[in-house]
């Protein structure tokens, strides 16, 4: 299992009812409780050898910053990193362009939502410092249900293809028009060596159906958002999509695939993206027990007791304080 890797998707989750803080990290962060300093990646790298960076589809990477994730994480770590909505989502990226600059919708915004080698440009600068550091795993094109398998959207997703050759492609699609013609799509896919993310979420009668099988040698992608279905389209709050838990017996069937796979591909990345209140990483844990993989790092005794499906599989602050981080002994 040495080619599987699990994560979470994103690492920071400070504010909100699904918070991490008080769970998998301090509640607090002040001087006087000894965590001002404490560092949630530095952190999260001593329990997960991969994470899922969801913050990039809001922004471009950018290298000072990605140079900084590399230089606080151990060697061997990867980081997937999601396109930034330009690329995917140009709906949202002209709504967000509009909330930035009212009265600047026109044909000013629609150039703008076109892809240029200028974007393309800017990402590869940005995730640079991961690849030269071996830290840069796949590249995730992660669609909205709204894409569809038009003959535009085929094109489109082509030359997207192209432009990031030479990377590590992921490309999740949700909309069911993308399995009607599964060949197709596939050929589309394996002319990249891009992998076809298999995704858990909600079924709906517009879902994509997926097989769990993997499409290149390349990597196998897993992606677990949840199956909360009665908050998936109404919710008070976005996080509230992403309050579930999967059971071990749910997990079984990602393991199971996962162990399947690594028969046919290089790697596989499982990545947990049920974030609320660190179920996420409730699960990740659970995954990577169920694949054999060691369970490194040690865990908040508050984390255990509230999900106690993990107990027995972690090391805890209370078993064991001499092996948490100073930042962690102070706290």
């Amino acid at each position: 299992m040495s080619h599987v890797r699990v994560g979470t998707s994103g690492w920071s989750y400070p504010s909100g009812a699904g918070t991490w803080n008080g769970l998998f990290y301090p509640r607090r962060r002040s001087a006087r409780a000894g965590t001002a300093g404490f560092d949630e990646l530095r952190f999260y790298a001593e329990h997960f050898d991969t994470v899922e960076v969801n913050t990039t589809f809001y922004g471009q990477p950018r290298a000072e910053v990605t140079r900084g994730w590399a230089a606080r994480t151990p060697a061997g770590f990867e980081f997937s990193v999601k396109l930034y909505q330009k690329f995917t989502h140009p709906r949202m990226f002209r709504e967000a362009a509009l909330t930035r600059a009212p009265g600047g919708e026109g044909g000013l915004l629609d150039l703008l939502a076109q892809v240029t080698q200028a974007d393309v440009d800017e990402f590869r600068q940005g995730v640079e410092p991961l690849a030269a550091t071996g830290k840069l795993g796949p590249v995730l094109a992660q669609f909205p249900a709204s894409f569809t398998a038009t003959a535009a959207s085929r094109d489109y997703l082509d030359s997207l293809l192209r432009r990031f050759a030479g990377y590590g492609l992921a490309v999740e699609l949700r909309h069911r028009s993308w399995c009607d013609d599964f060949g197709g799509t596939l050929d589309l896919l394996n002319a990249h060596r891009a992998a076809l993310v298999q995704i858990d979420e909600p079924k709906f009668r517009l879902s994509i159906a997926q097989n769990r099988l993997p499409n290149v040698t390349g990597a196998y992608y897993v992606r677990l958002h949840g199956r909360n279905a009665a908050q998936w389209w109404r919710h008070d709050r976005a996080e509230d999509r992403y309050n579930y838990l999967y059971s071990a017996g749910e997990l079984c069937e990602f393991s199971e695939a996962a162990s399947a796979a690594l028969a046919i591909v290089k790697k596989a990345y499982l990545y947990t993206n049920n974030h609320f209140s660190s179920k996420a990483v409730v699960n990740a844990v659970m995954l990577k027990s169920q694949l054999g993989k060691p369970l490194d790092g040690v865990y908040p005794p508050e984390l255990v007791e509230a999900y106690p499906e993990i107990a027995g599989l972690v090391r805890t602050s209370a078993q064991t304080p001499e092996l948490l981080p100073v930042s962690r002994q102070l706290e």
